[in-house]
């Protein structure tokens, strides 16, 4: 057995830990910063707090707050025009994964120039970019410790990814306090964005024991907490595990990647503009389902049943437990958490739908994540996993 791993950030957790951001800003010898966040958090208060708490430590700060649920090329663009325009030499990634992947692409524009689009796929970006910290303000994408950055290029209907070890922020902040004031539906979406990560990287063929210890950890504080969580956001346990297991769900898919839930609701969002978190949930069941032929394996049905543990709140014996009942739990736990049936009903059109399910397969059929899921894909299954999703 052969595998590696690396933890190379600084990653700070615990209720009012936002307080250690003068603290860490004055640590990184940065004068000002560009603060990157979206219009909800500007509206409720929260950025201002962000800028305010740097003013402590002699620090000035611009905002940037117009990133949109699937951000675009154009969103980076202006967001890296203003960081040079204001002369700002660091970055505060705050808010949820729209936020911290903006945040990750204008670090890489503001150190390299050109477009984002020069550096899509892996190892691209040269060297270092300019330092960020992420202060993550939804439990769902791990974005703090990721090397992902992704981005929506409406030209093509697509879903670029940047990836590289150089687009980790140099410190993560994690206050539960910051969760709390999160819509009810997105913090559905994030929960079940954020317990994918765990599941797929858990099943994934990169798996090692290393991403597996927290891929499962992930799934646990996840599964006992999201519907209490998403019920009330005010509830602190519930939220601390949430914000604890996202960001372990992150480890995990950093180094096992994900899988075929993943490279089908990138095409989705980028056609459709369904939040990402949204797109995945709907298409769970349905992966999951497919998958089970893997599960036949009995590596892979103790994994199986290991998730069920996690989310269900119907414990089932070990040897009576069957993986069509995770796909079953699954459903349950969408609607449960008002989660949209199909696309459908998440205002798809069938005739627009029919148009695009093609190029959406192509676009799905490109991503790396089709090679590592647990059962051999072909373009045929992902056609007819959109068809079962809509």
């Amino acid at each position: 057995m052969d595998f590696t791993f690396s933890i190379p950030q600084n990653v700070v957790f615990g209720t009012g830990s936002l307080s250690k951001l003068p603290e860490l800003a004055a640590k990184l010898k940065k004068t000002k910063a560009l603060i990157i966040s979206g219009p909800h958090l500007e509206k409720i208060g929260l950025v201002a707090k962000c800028s305010e708490a740097m003013k402590t430590a002699g620090i000035e700060s611009v905002t940037f707050c117009q990133t949109e649920a699937n951000p675009s090329v154009e969103t980076v663009e202006a967001a890296a025009a203003l960081y040079a325009e204001s002369k700002s030499d660091f970055i505060v990634a705050f808010g949820g994964g729209s936020p911290l992947d903006v945040a990750k692409a204008v670090a890489v524009l503001a150190t390299y120039g050109g477009k984002i689009s020069d550096y899509e796929g892996r190892g691209k970006v040269p060297g270092p970019v300019v330092p960020m910290i992420a202060i993550p303000t939804t439990a769902g994408t791990g974005s703090e410790v990721t090397a992902f950055s992704v981005i929506t290029d409406h030209s093509r209907n697509y879903k670029l990814t940047v990836a590289s070890n150089y687009l980790l922020p140099e410190y993560a902040v994690l206050d539960p306090e910051l969760i709390a004031t999160v819509p009810k539906g997105t913090a559905a979406a994030c929960g079940i964005d954020a317990m994918i990560h765990a599941l797929e990287s858990y099943i994934s063929k990169a798996a090692s024991p290393f991403s597996e210890m927290f891929s499962l950890r992930a799934l646990e504080l996840i599964g006992q907490s999201i519907r209490d969580y998403v019920k009330d956001r005010g509830n602190k346990p519930a939220a601390e595990n949430m914000l604890l297991g996202s960001l372990f769900a992150g480890i995990a898919f950093s180094h096992a990647r994900l899988g075929n839930v993943h490279a089908m609701s990138h095409p989705v969002s980028a056609f459709f503009d369904i939040p990402h978190g949204v797109a995945n949930a709907i298409l769970l069941p349905h992966v999951v389902a497919f998958n089970e032929t893997a599960a036949k394996n009995t590596a892979m049905l103790e994994k199986y049943y290991q998730i069920y543990r996690c989310v269900s709140t119907k414990p089932i014996p070990r040897e009576y437990f069957l993986p069509s009942e995770l796909h079953t739990e699954l459903l349950s736990l969408n609607r449960e958490l008002e989660i949209p049936a199909g696309l459908e009903a998440a205002g798809v059109g069938k005739d627009k739908f029919e148009n695009v399910i093609l190029k959406m397969t192509e676009d799905a059929m490109k991503s790396g994540n089709i090679s590592i899921n647990p059962r051999e894909t072909t373009k045929e299954n992902i056609l007819e996993l959109y068809r079962k999703s809509f």
